[in-house]
């Protein structure tokens, strides 16, 4: 017998042909889709039936680059600040004084704001990871685990210390607020084998994606990271059938030397189809090119991107090319909402309006970067399609909204109109986490939960002394 049916839905499979079923049905069993079509086809007996009468059947949305702590500090200090001045003055100051208690408050919201969203995959970087004591890590993904949320936990390697240069750089950007308490360039700076060996320990220990939590090295940052630790992170992905992730060319400053960020990374070997790149803002033709020629896969983060005015990553030039792209919604404090189909309008109309093009970026193209493509962009292609025996991660969009009222062609209304907000029912790995747009496994009130968050914000706000 079937566990759950979702029946009477217009289903969107996205698989190769882009398949749509008008009125059509998903059945799921042990945490797979074992039929979807036609609802007359698709008939068998079930355990629960849900009706997604009115509703968009879609697969459950990938997002490929993520911050989560900083989700407390959202609209704090992010006004008329660039790239720099809102990590050392803002972001830093206020993640590092959180405690394990309130890095876990912030992963349950994060994970509950994420499923409601939509958002039933999300690949975190966690850019502050300290290899000493793994207890904020674990308590994390213990939170993902319990809400029931596919988290990728990308764990942050950063083992090169900062240079004379770099200092005087952190100097110069520190004296804007120099009563916030400074958070020292190296407070996360290890040994390249620690750092390593930790990594592998905590994949050894905690990867298990049958069970929702996989675990990747995640390099912080190119000109943070040694060459023996990012070919050590590739190694290490290799070895585990995992992937790997790291931050590239976001801001100018970033660019130094003879070579290209993407060129650097190239002949040491840290390119290939086990590297999802963030950002990749400033990269060139040439990179354009080594990326697609090394099958790298690329996270573009649209909105921070605008936030921090660092540019406009070359989209166009790399679809064009075959790289296979999916979106990110990166810092909640920036974004600032966890809004994937907000985001996809955005990718869909920004790089037209850049390019003074109408025809770049079609909404198909946009959807498929958080879905299909996404889930090939983290090496999951058991994820982002409904197809038979593909992992049961399914969303439900409500479409009777003024917004999405007429949609001839749904693809184009979730792009151009769609919102979190319109989810009505999550499905994660076969366990339905989203009942009437409200998440279903939380093990408290989610007011509670919501009105947790507000008060340990500005308490965090308050202790830092944050502005």
């Amino acid at each position: 017998m079937t566990d759950l049916l979702l029946t009477g839905g217009r289903v969107l499979t996205q698989d190769e042909d882009r398949t749509v079923y008008e009125d059509g049905a998903v059945a799921i069993t042990d945490g797979r889709i074992d039929a979807v079509g036609p609802v007359e086809e698709v008939t068998s007996e079930a355990n629960r039936v849900v009706d997604t009468d009115g509703t968009a059947v879609v697969p459950g949305l990938v997002n490929s680059h993520v911050h989560v702590s900083d989700i407390l500090l959202r609209g704090v200090g992010a006004t008329d600040r660039g790239l720099y001045d809102w990590l050392f003055n803002v972001k830093q100051p206020g993640t590092v004084a959180m405690t394990t208690e309130e890095h876990v408050l912030a992963a349950t919201l994060y994970a509950v704001e994420s499923l409601e969203a939509g958002v039933t995959t999300f690949v975190e970087n966690a850019t502050e990871v300290r290899w000493g004591s793994l207890d904020t890590t674990e308590a994390k993904l213990d939170a993902y685990t319990d809400v029931g949320v596919r988290a990728i936990y990308g764990a942050g390697i950063h083992d090169l210390p900062a240079d004379e240069e770099f200092l005087a750089h952190w100097t110069d950007v520190r004296a804007r607020d120099p009563e916030t308490p400074p958070v020292d360039p190296d407070e996360f700076t290890v040994e390249t084998e620690t750092a390593l060996d930790g990594v592998e320990r905590l994949i050894e220990r905690r990867h298990d994606p049958d069970d929702g939590i996989s675990i990747w090295p995640a390099p912080v940052l190119v000109e943070g990271t040694t060459t023996e630790g990012l070919q050590g992170a590739y190694e290490v992905a290799t070895r585990h059938d995992v992937m790997t992730t790291t931050h590239v060319a976001e801001a100018e400053i970033q660019e130094r030397g003879p070579l290209s960020s993407v060129e650097y990374l190239n002949n040491i070997g840290y390119l290939g189809d086990r590297a999802l790149l963030g950002h990749c803002v400033k990269v060139t033709d040439r990179d354009v090119r080594l990326l697609a020629r090394t099958d790298t896969r690329v996270a573009h983060n649209l909105r921070a991107n605008m936030r921090l005015a660092t540019g406009f990553a070359p989209v166009v030039s790399m679809l064009e090319a075959d790289i296979t792209m999916g979106v990110g919604t990166d810092n909640p404090m920036l974004g600032d909402a966890i809004d994937l189909l907000g985001d996809t309008q955005a990718v869909a109309s920004v790089h037209k309006g850049h390019h003074r093009d109408p025809g770049v970026v079609p909404a198909q193209q946009a959807f498929d970067m958080v879905t299909r493509d996404a889930a090939r962009a983290i090496d999951r292609p058991d994820l982002g399609t409904l197809e038979v025996g593909t992992r049961a991660d399914v969303v439900a969009v409500g479409m009777a909204q003024p917004q999405l009222t007429p949609s001839p062609d749904p693809v184009h209304a979730l792009v151009y109109g769609g919102h979190g907000s319109d989810v009505e029912t999550v499905v994660c790995d076969g366990e339905l986490v989203v009942e009437n747009g409200q998440i279903a496994t939380l093990d408290r009130e989610r007011s509670e939960l919501l009105a947790d968050a507000e008060t340990t914000a500005s308490d965090i706000v308050e202790r830092v002394g944050l502005v």
